[in-house]
């Protein structure tokens, strides 16, 4: 094997293993199976939707730290740490199994166990190619949360029908801790002298005129401190953006299994997590190579608005067919949401302090899923239809598409 191939063969490694880490904690989207057989216990809707929300909120919250502890220790220990804890938070769910159980174990446990280990591997495996690569990558890499639901939906709907909710958390938290140990011990940064994979990049039209500025550029551009990324106005924009894009396609993840059942009247809510599942991935994959090619905010735009219109047409889905139109949209343009912001906030803000800028701007995730699903909880129990709450999250992303069209790249800073 030749010293190429063997860098090759150490990059697609990591990212390989970064995309199975997400497999296991993007239990997170398979919440909706557990939901609908909660609330076949007699649970209400708005019950089953705190400890969701609140995983996703100390997810957000935990992606900060972690990511301080990522460009201090390296990805091996977090991951360590997000292995353990999903296990301990499975399993706890699964033994309280009440509101407080639910909200401890799953949510705050859990959650934790989701910011540590979500904050790693993307960073971690862009480190290894080169930055014309970095929005597939990332799109790679990510997918892997968003496509768990796929086996996760099925397999949980499985052992709660054959040994019920309680020990399927307990099982399912003992499988993902032995594949995330497993899997964070291939995972580290490339050594110093690492040269990054991906060939050449493409080669830019000739423009005489920018010319001068490109290399001005190159010479000034230096990567953000987190206090420096705060202070521009980019970095809220991207903020608000997110938060309001995420709200749309959490509430509908989090409660699709219950949509199915009240507009449609279907019992099988877990095959449509399954299939927004296959969209979410797809979204991501898609999403980080458009990007690469037409730019992040051209795409956003573009997933912005496409998202609006599928949420503007979500109260006329009554059949299986619809519903499943319905699923994979939502599940292909939030993917691409979870994709085009890590890329973003990477190219525009620098790597060196990756993980810790990333995480500032990953909790607008965790806001836009603290406020969206309990919001729509409460609407299901009050009104008994979503109509409300699929209105609210059209406008908030018509908001978000006009956004990125005036938001540009911060200025090279000296």
């Amino acid at each position: 094997m030749t010293q190429l191939q063997q860098n090759n063969s150490r990059a697609w490694i990591v990212a390989i293993s970064g995309t199975i880490i997400n497999l296991c904690l993007g239990v997170l989207y398979a919440w909706s199976v557990f939901s609908r057989a909660l609330q076949a216990d007699g649970f209400s809707v708005t019950a089953t939707s705190v400890p969701y929300s609140v995983a996703i909120v100390v997810f957000a919250l935990f992606m900060v730290p972690a990511g301080i502890m990522l460009d201090r220790v390296g990805p091996r220990m977090l991951l360590l740490i997000s292995g353990i804890l999903i296990g301990i938070g499975m399993i706890v769910a699964g033994l309280f199994l009440n509101v407080v159980g639910l909200i401890i174990g799953f949510g705050v446990i859990a959650g934790a166990a989701m910011g540590f280990g979500y904050a790693a591997p993307t960073p971690t495996a862009t480190r290894w190619f080169k930055p014309h690569m970095r929005g597939t990558i990332t799109g790679i890499v990510v997918s892997g949360y968003g496509l768990a639901p796929v086996y996760v939906s099925p397999l949980s709907n499985w052992l709660i029908n054959n040994f019920g909710v309680a020990n399927a958390f307990i099982y399912l938290g003992i499988f993902f801790t032995i594949l995330i140990v497993l899997s964070a011990l291939v995972m580290k940064a490339p050594p110093e002298n690492w040269q990054p994979v991906g060939g050449e990049p493409p080669a830019p039209k000739a423009d005489p005129s920018k010319e001068k500025v490109a290399a001005t550029v190159a010479v000034e551009k230096k990567d953000f401190s987190p206090g420096e990324m705060m202070k521009t106005g980019q970095f809220w924009s991207l903020w608000v953006m997110y938060a309001f894009a995420a709200s749309a396609g959490l509430i509908i993840i989090g409660h699709v299994a219950t949509i199915a059942f009240v507009q449609g009247g279907l019992e099988t809510g877990f095959l449509f997590a399954a299939l927004l599942a296959v969209g979410n991935a797809a979204g991501r994959l898609i999403s980080g190579v458009i990007s690469d090619k037409l730019g992040r905010t051209n795409t956003m735009i573009l997933v912005f608005i496409l998202q609006a219109i599928n949420m503007f047409a979500y109260a006329s889905y009554s059949n299986g067919t619809m519903l499943t139109l319905g699923a994979v949209v939502t599940g292909a343009t939030y993917g691409a949401v979870l994709a085009l912001f890590p890329a973003t906030t990477w190219d525009w803000f620098g790597l060196e302090h990756a993980g810790t800028n990333y995480g500032l701007v990953f909790t607008a995730w965790g806001a836009g899923g603290l406020v969206g699903p309990i919001i729509a909880g409460q609407i299901i129990d009050r009104t008994g239809e979503y109509n409300l709450a699929y209105i609210v999250s059209a406008v908030l992303l018509i908001i978000a598409s006009a956004m990125a069209l005036f938001t540009k790249e911060p200025k090279p800073r000296t």
